[in-house]
């Protein structure tokens, strides 16, 4: 009896030791997923807890970085991109990071003291048994798609509330020119383009791989690999593609910062936490995990990503001093054209 209650005790006390850590606050966009074992490690070697917060989409989830910026939310934010970056600059969110992390090369660097940790290509991505069922060919550019013949079949993302959306209406202007892109997107309402608010509803509602009815959607280079991964039985080819159209593709690089305004007695285990970010297997993990390819340049890529996960030969973003200068205007603008 006695060996029964100690016991007891042991296993009882055990959630009161964890509980006892610091707590680390993580605020991230839905689509951040990592190996539990990985994240345990962490917590175990940096001595804290981690209370990962998941706010919606990458925009939403800066929507709640902003709103609480008196109160923050989390001493950590991953998932800001290139796209949102210049809205969380210019609301002074973040404090900048300057550990190894930060000096340590990357594929595509970040402003503002942002540790890259992953990249990827936003761009369209296709049903290739609706298209195939059709004997329909492809599209071979954006253009092609405000014809009568494409009506109703392109779902997109708010670029308000989305890290892709924001990342495709960037991409249609560095590629297209300003005025060109805004003609685009008036006749895309025109034609019938449908707009969520994020990825997973576009990719898992309206998509028709997943029971939706449009065939063509605004997703990323690394979908394609992923269908392979999680399918029920071994695929030689992916039931998607990548469309890499001019004008309509975006290299997003993720990264991860310091929220201004957090615990301070927690900065060095939230650095801590970058650095663990941009370690190894972190790095290859993340491949799989989010479908991203990683931020260090020596690392490499799984082989599903290899061979399902094709980078495209050409991108369209807008130089980043552009885009810090002009992401709200265009934002507005966009608003103005596609929903009003």
């Amino acid at each position: 009896m006695l060996a029964s209650a100690l016991a007891l005790l042991s296993t009882a006390a055990l959630p009161l030791r964890a509980q006892s850590r610091p707590v680390l606050r993580l605020l991230t966009h839905d689509s951040f997923e990592l190996p539990p074992e990985l994240l345990k490690r962490f917590e175990a070697e940096a001595g804290v807890q981690l209370q990962i917060v998941k706010g919606g989409d990458a925009g939403e989830m800066l929507n709640r970085l902003i709103l609480t910026r008196r109160k923050p939310l989390a001493d950590l934010v991953f998932g800001i991109d290139n796209a949102l970056l210049p809205r969380a600059l210019d609301a002074g969110v973040l404090d900048a990071y300057d550990g190894p992390a930060a000096r340590r090369p990357a594929v595509a660097p970040l402003e503002g003291g942002v540790v890259p940790v992953d990249f990827g290509f936003v761009a369209l991505n296709i049903d290739r048994a609706w298209f195939a069922s059709r004997n329909r060919a492809l599209p071979t550019s954006l253009q092609e798609l405000t014809t009568p013949a494409w009506r109703n079949l392109l779902v997109v993302q708010n670029p308000a509330t989305s890290s892709p959306g924001q990342a495709f209406l960037q991409a249609t202007i560095a590629g297209l020119g300003e005025e060109v892109a805004f003609d685009w997107w008036a006749r895309m309402r025109a034609n019938g383009v449908k707009v969520v608010r994020g990825w997973t509803e576009a990719y898992y509602t309206e998509f028709t791989r997943n029971g939706g009815t449009r065939p063509i959607v605004v997703s990323y280079a690394g979908s394609p690999a992923a269908e392979v991964f999680f399918a029920d039985r071994p695929l030689e080819t992916s039931p998607t593609a990548s469309l890499f159209l001019p004008g309509g593709v975006f290299r997003q690089v993720e990264g991860v910062a310091l929220v201004k305004g957090g615990n301070p007695a927690l900065r060095e285990a939230a650095g801590r936490f970058i650095e663990f970010l941009r370690s190894a297997p972190v790095q290859q993990a993340l491949q799989t995990s989010m479908w991203m390819y990683p931020a260090d340049a020596e690392a490499p890529l799984v082989e599903v990503m290899r061979r399902h996960a094709p980078r495209p030969d050409r991108f369209d973003n807008p130089p980043p001093a552009q885009a810090l200068a002009r992401a709200r205007a265009w934002q507005e603008r966009w608003t103005r054209v596609v929903l009003k």
